[in-house]
């Protein structure tokens, strides 16, 4: 049988197998839970090591009393963990009166007089005052650095300003910058950045740090395109172009005058050889 023009063979689909199938399945089930039960596990077992460390903290009396009289309550699942927000809380409104300050200054004296509780001490109050601050822009600037050499960059976190002898012995101003590395952003190392040599971008801290413990797999999607630039905020035109723009208009005002002289100065000369011709010639004799 002749193949017709313009006519292509149907072509069937290949036939996949019972095993690639159940393998595709399989991978799909495992995207599908593996991100819901390694969440549900890290919670668990952030709950669980909460609750014994503060049912540890609770004296003895009172936990044995609670075992005995009431075994469910010590079972439920992130009771320490609220026993400890609570106490906290308390510790904080204790904290904020004229006896809590006079405890905290009191203490703060006898741990700055140990050698080396208070360098742990006072590093990690600074840290955290840092950080919880209401004030503070600690983390929440993502930038480029181009690092370690030209043409290559690294995502990193702006900590703050650079201040004291460090700023003092640079020329220029510039910024603390944490750069992370992959897949563990807890680690990474400090850079004194120039603001000038910095690409800042519009991504939010969470998903930079998506971005360097996935390794660069989870790219999150990039910002909306800005609308496109207005005839009113358009730059404006150089001198050249306005110069050119000003002598065409004032030629196309006058070349219409220059054309109505030319043509006054032809209907003149014409009239002239007229009247020169219509004058009778006088005759030789």
């Amino acid at each position: 049988m002749e193949q017709l023009p313009n006519f292509e063979e149907f072509q069937r689909p290949a036939k996949v197998s019972i095993m690639a199938r159940m393998r595709g399945w399989f991978f799909t089930g495992l995207l599908v839970t593996a991100p819901v039960m390694l969440t549900i596990y890290i919670t668990w077992l952030f709950i669980d090591i909460i609750d014994a460390q503060v049912m540890g903290l609770i004296p003895s009396g009172l936990r044995d009393y609670i075992t005995l009289q009431a075994p469910l309550i010590g079972k439920i699942p992130g009771l320490g963990l609220l026993v400890g927000l609570v106490v906290i809380t308390l510790i904080g409104a204790l904290a904020a009166g004229f006896f809590g300050r006079w405890l905290i200054r009191l203490g703060e004296n006898i741990l700055n007089r140990m050698p080396v509780i208070r360098s742990i001490y006072g590093a990690t109050k600074q840290i955290f005052e840092t950080v919880l601050s209401a004030q503070s822009n600690a983390f929440r600037e993502v930038v480029l650095v181009e690092y370690p050499r030209t043409g290559l960059w690294v995502i990193g976190f702006v900590t703050g300003t650079t201040r004291g002898e460090v700023q003092e012995s640079i020329p220029r101003e510039t910024v603390n910058v944490f750069i992370p590395t992959t897949p563990n952003p807890t680690s990474g190392f400090l850079l004194f950045c120039p603001h000038k040599e910095l690409v800042y971008l519009k991504m939010s801290v969470e998903d930079a740090v998506k971005l360097v413990v996935s390794g660069g797999i989870v790219t999150p999607p990039s910002p909306a395109a800005s609308p496109a630039a207005s005839p009113a905020a358009s730059p404006a035109a150089s001198p050249a172009t306005s110069l050119a723009a000003s002598s065409a208009a004032s030629g196309a005002v006058t070349k219409p005058k220059t054309g109505a002289k030319k043509a006054a100065k032809t209907a003149v000369k014409t009239k002239a050889a007229r009247s020169q011709s219509s004058r009778p010639r006088k005759s030789r004799t």
